[in-house]
């Protein structure tokens, strides 16, 4: 039942909503001028690690909710971490159990940092291309050449087309960025709620 995967719910919400946004833009045209831009390639790369971070958040978020479900079911599976957590606080004292809680969220938290890190590339990756963008502009530019006509046009041509990745990859990698950023939060949010209900369910146990 849905309301079993509101964590997913969540994920495929914003998704829909950000690809309806971005099939918008396209039917404006508004991403014409980026698809059909000078070395697009690099914008394309920004574009495939985007998605590998999603898809990564994604298969994260699906495994946070499904072992939420077993949990609150009161049926978590001894491979999932809830199950290992109970296997090794079983019959043990209250510091025990404090160490194994420790170990616990640093191992949760820790497995969702690639994503920030993902996240984090795309603007890195805009600004390399910025950077690539800028070379290319003022690779073209000769003050020897200002007089002669043909030359000048050269070089307001190499310009635009630099100005033209800097640009792109800028806005490609900023909003990407964004997008990515916000599935972080809805990633992180169902680990400390997974945090929380492992805990719960261990001290339960414990005073059971």
């Amino acid at each position: 039942m849905l309301y079993r995967y509101l964590l997913v719910v969540r994920f495929a919400l914003v998704n829909i909503v950000a690809i309806a946004l971005l099939a918008a833009a396209y039917m404006q045209g508004w991403l014409d001028r980026v698809i059909h831009a000078y070395l697009v390639e690099l914008s394309l790369v920004i574009f495939l690690v985007f998605l590998y971070g999603l898809g990564l958040c994604g298969a994260k978020i699906w495994r946070h909710s499904v072992e939420l479900n077993d949990i609150k079911a009161g049926t978590p599976s001894l491979e999932s971490r809830a199950g290992k957590y109970l296997s090794q606080t079983a019959d043990v004292g209250a510091d025990s159990r404090s160490i194994q809680v420790m170990a616990l969220r640093l191992k949760l938290t820790d497995g969702i940092v690639s994503i920030r890190h993902i996240a984090n590339s795309l603007v890195l990756l805009g600004l390399i291309g910025t950077v690539i963008g800028f070379i290319i502009a003022l690779s073209g530019v000769d003050p020897k050449a200002v007089s002669d006509v043909e030359n000048v046009a050269t070089m307001v041509s190499t310009l635009i087309n630099g100005m033209s990745v800097a640009m792109n990859t800028t806005l490609v990698g900023a909003v990407l960025y964004v997008w990515l950023t916000v599935n972080y939060g809805i990633l992180t949010t169902g680990t400390v709620d997974l945090i929380a209900c492992i805990i719960d369910i261990g001290e339960e146990r414990a005073r059971a």
